[in-house]
């Protein structure tokens, strides 16, 4: 057999060498979760069932202090991909998008394409599936079906005149949106284990428990009405100043809530037990896509993550749905899967969802671009009980907020943030984890107020310079 020319062989062995080095780079499937709230059974909730999410907990890292940087789903989703800080003019709102707000930041969705990765969009991710669109291999996918499926509630689905906030229908799973979704996305799954020779970056974002909140009946079932309970902080907490109230207008817009004032006690629980149900029924259709990527032989070389946009007022402080600089707002569920971390382990390391970016760049070998300003949390990710940051700091409107190892500080300024200062919060959460008592005008805390009052001015404003 004669001597195949050198530059041949070169071309060849370079051709295998890339192919093996394609196969070597993990995958990622990032997993993304509208409105829920780090209240399942892996975080110790005990009404919730959440067997899917409860499993892959217990083979992840599970983050006891991620936060995200605005309670909207908009300008979190834009926040989190370009690892990029939310200011007074940027990332303000559900609105918010990643290409016209920060349009010098690459965003993670483009940085993987970039470097070699197919990457898909399924569901939500990006509020608008058309934000960063050219950064996908394949174009974003989203089930079109309608919110609701009785009839009667079929008719009222326009933006202003909503249906009902909720929803029970003897329909099967893919009858709804996530249902459908977890079908599309597990059939994805599969044109990808069909083309192991290039690594893939698969977000596939779960709209549930977002409202209005509607799923199969089974899943209601699993919750007997007499068994939902109002939370324990029921109430607004003492001394908060007038800047952090809000009238949940989300829910308001829906047909049978009143437009101002308090809702009845039956009312309250009804949500809440919509909200768990819907937790259940979106808990299910992860639970599908995990075990396609178990069968499929994907999840040994798959970095898999569970990420919820932002928390979630189920009637804590009396109010409802996100949009205050409380902690049940700011705290988000966060589990991390990946190749050599040994999982079933949690850490309480203070991160931001901005931390998302370069840890994920660092996990995959690749580089970090510049603008991104989190901070890889791989380190905590090998080493849980390590020391770790002292603060996150996130904001909402008028309000900036820092939290620490022992309190959540919040202060208030007129114009968006930017302006005079209004007024402030302070919960000791060691002595007050539901955030009852405001006590930042106690003249014993006046140096701790001060004190994080500056590092909060100091980590809010330590933003990279755009180019």
């Amino acid at each position: 057999m004669p001597l195949l020319p050198r530059f041949v062989l070169i071309l060849l062995t370079g051709g295998i060498a890339a192919s093996a080095l394609a196969a070597a780079k993990p995958n990622v499937l990032f997993i993304a979760v509208d409105d829920l709230r780090p209240e399942f059974a892996a975080y110790g909730a005990t009404q919730i069932k959440s067997p899917h999410l409860d499993k892959l907990a217990a083979q992840s890292v599970r983050f006891d202090r991620a936060y995200c940087m605005v309670p909207t789903c908009g300008a979190s989703r834009a926040s989190m991909l370009t690892s990029v800080r939310p200011t007074p003019d940027r990332f303000v709102s559900f609105t918010a998008r990643a290409d016209t707000e920060a349009p010098w930041a690459k965003t993670l969705n483009t940085h993987f394409k970039d470097n070699g990765y197919r990457t898909g969009s399924m569901g939500k991710f990006f509020h608008f599936p058309d934000d960063n669109a050219a950064g996908w291999s394949d174009a974003p996918w989203r089930p079109k079906l309608p919110h609701y499926q009785l009839p009667a509630n079929r008719t009222r689905e326009d933006q202003k005149l909503r249906g009902p906030p909720t929803e029970a229908a003897p329909v099967a799973d893919e009858t709804y949106g996530d249902g459908a979704l977890a079908v599309a996305a597990v059939k994805r799954l599969q044109t990808l284990a069909a083309q192991p020779d290039q690594p893939f970056f698969l977000a596939v974002g779960f709209f549930k428990p977002h409202l209005p909140f509607v799923a199969p009946q089974r899943y209601w079932d699993l919750y007997p009405p007499e068994s939902i309970k109002l939370p324990d902080n029921y109430q607004v907490p003492e001394n908060a100043p007038a800047e952090s109230d809000h009238n949940w207008g989300e829910l308001r817009a829906y047909d049978g809530i009143p437009a101002k004032g308090p809702i009845t006690d039956d009312t309250a629980r009804h949500l809440i037990r919509g909200y768990y149900a819907c937790v259940s029924y979106t808990d299910a259709q992860i639970g599908k896509v995990l075990d396609e990527l178990d069968r499929l032989g994907l999840a040994d070389n798959t970095i898999v993550v569970l990420w919820g946009d932002h928390g979630w007022n189920l009637g804590d402080h009396t109010y409802w749905n996100k949009h205050s600089t409380f902690e049940s707002s700011m705290r988000i569920p966060l589990l991390i899967r990946a190749p050599g971390i040994a999982g079933g382990t949690h850490t309480a390391g203070l991160t931001e969802s901005i931390d998302l970016y370069p840890s994920l760049c660092e996990l995959t070998g690749l580089p970090t671009p510049a603008t991104v300003e989190g901070k890889s949390f791989v380190p905590l990710l090998r080493f849980p009980n390590r020391p770790w940051a002292e603060a996150a700091v996130g904001r909402f409107v008028k309000g900036d907020t820092i939290r620490t190892d022992h309190y959540r500080y919040t202060e208030y300024r007129d114009k968006r943030g930017a302006g005079a200062r209004l007024s402030d919060m302070l919960y000791d959460h060691d002595a007050d984890p539901l955030e009852n008592h405001n006590i930042s005008a106690n003249p014993e805390l006046a140096d701790t107020v001060q004190a994080l009052n500056q590092t909060l001015q100091t980590t809010k404003n330590s933003t990279v310079v755009v180019p």
